[in-house]
């Protein structure tokens, strides 16, 4: 069946379940007796950990005496948490670690993201990719690197979506701006893809300038994933070379949007940071 990569559907699903297992005051020892389960198994289905089959959702609803339209909502959320994302098809092109970013990403009613280095995924221009992607230790094939484009260039449809697109607010480092990748023609480019993107409505660009100096996030670059359901609590993620690190704790997901705040008051307006951009594309001519 294939590694379980955990999505909000099945985040929000598993949620349900254990707090109808919580509402009915049974244990885990006691579902896992009725349903002929581990409690280990038990502990990865509530921790969406591992895949539950409708089926299996259906007899701990009725364990849990649920019923009527509840029983008919939750099934019809186990029959979609069972169905592949489009990203699904790009296989080994996507790292398992990072399938679970990319779910979350599509599924987002907003995004809030702060680079240091970098223009971020969803901003960039194809040169840009391609130059980044070949700068690596280990190298992906040509097929590879051309897979890795696809999708990265797949997932910009959230922003420029004309029916449902993502709301995005993000901020460069000036560094991410003045760092000439790929050559002088792919960044002038690609600063003038960012002026361009940051003309969209749903998109807010700003630039934090070196002269703002010390700031909230000098540690990294970070983003918060926030999701249109009530049930559905917001996500930071940050990004390495190897792997990913969620943050889902309220007071935690606080801290970094507290900090985010932050940045935006230090960085330049819409308007300072489109003349910026400009300039350092004119200085690139």
């Amino acid at each position: 069946m294939g590694k379980h990569i955990p999505t909000v559907r099945t985040r929000r699903l598993t949620a349900e379940l254990r707090r109808l297992r919580e509402r009915t005051g049974l244990t885990w020892e006691v579902v896992s007796e009725e349903m002929g389960w581990s409690e280990s198994k038990m502990y990865r289905i509530e921790n969406d950990k591992s895949r539950i089959l409708p089926r299996d959702v259906k007899r701990l609803l009725k364990l849990y005496e649920v019923e009527n339209e509840e029983f008919e909502a939750l099934m019809e959320l186990a029959k979609s948490a069972t169905e592949k994302g489009w990203w699904h098809e790009y296989g080994e092109a996507l790292p398992t670690w990072f399938q679970f970013y990319v779910g979350l990403e599509d599924a987002a009613s907003g995004l809030r993201e702060y680079q240091t280095l970098l223009v971020p995924g969803l901003l960039q221009t194809e040169d840009y990719m391609r130059a980044i992607l070949q700068t690596a230790p280990v190298t992906d094939s040509d097929d590879g690197i051309d897979r890795t484009v696809e999708v990265r260039l797949a997932r910009q449809a959230r922003v420029t979506d004309t029916k449902d697109p993502l709301d995005a607010w993000m901020i460069l480092d000036e560094a991410a701006m003045r760092r000439e990748v790929g050559g002088a023609k792919v960044m002038r480019s690609q600063l003038q893809h960012l002026i361009d993107m940051g003309q969209r409505r749903n998109l807010t660009l700003q630039i934090l300038p070196f002269a703002a100096g010390e700031h909230a996030s000098m540690l990294g670059a970070f983003k918060v994933l926030e999701f249109p359901g009530e049930d559905d609590p917001d996500v930071v993620y940050q990004e390495s070379q190897t792997g990913s690190l969620y943050v889902e704790k309220p007071d935690q997901v606080g801290r970094y949007s507290l900090m985010f705040d932050h940045l935006r008051e230090k960085a330049l307006s819409g308007t300072q940071s489109r003349e910026m951009l400009e300039q350092a594309a004119h200085g690139l001519s």
